[in-house]
């Protein structure tokens, strides 16, 4: 199976996908590391996917999102964006209604 569609099954098979630098339990940069705190701080639940673990899919989900960096989040298969933007839909309380009713299976 190709990375892309390691990608599309992941984003298919979760309302919610964090693309990001190490675990939700070892971040391995601090922009992961806010991104998670955000994710908890919302009460959602989510898939993570580790890049460091997989360097084809890293490559590929560059070109996949045409989204350059790390963390990349995901809702009902569509990117939301990166740690910066996360923050600020969190801020003005629109991440946690896009999270709203959005469980991962």
């Amino acid at each position: 199976m190709s990375a892309i569609d390691r990608i599309k099954n992941q984003l298919e098979g979760n309302a919610v996908v964090l693309y990001m630098k190490g675990t939700p339990d070892f971040p391995q940069c601090g922009f992961s590391s806010q991104a998670v705190q955000v994710l908890d701080a919302c009460g959602a639940d989510y898939l993570h996917v580790n890049i460091f673990a997989d360097s084809e899919l890293r490559e590929a989900l560059k070109t996949y999102a045409n989204w350059p960096t790390y963390p990349q989040l995901y809702i009902n298969g569509e990117l939301v964006g990166g740690c910066d933007i996360m923050i600020d839909l969190y801020k003005s309380g629109e991440l946690q209604a896009m999270l709203v009713g959005v469980k991962a299976e």
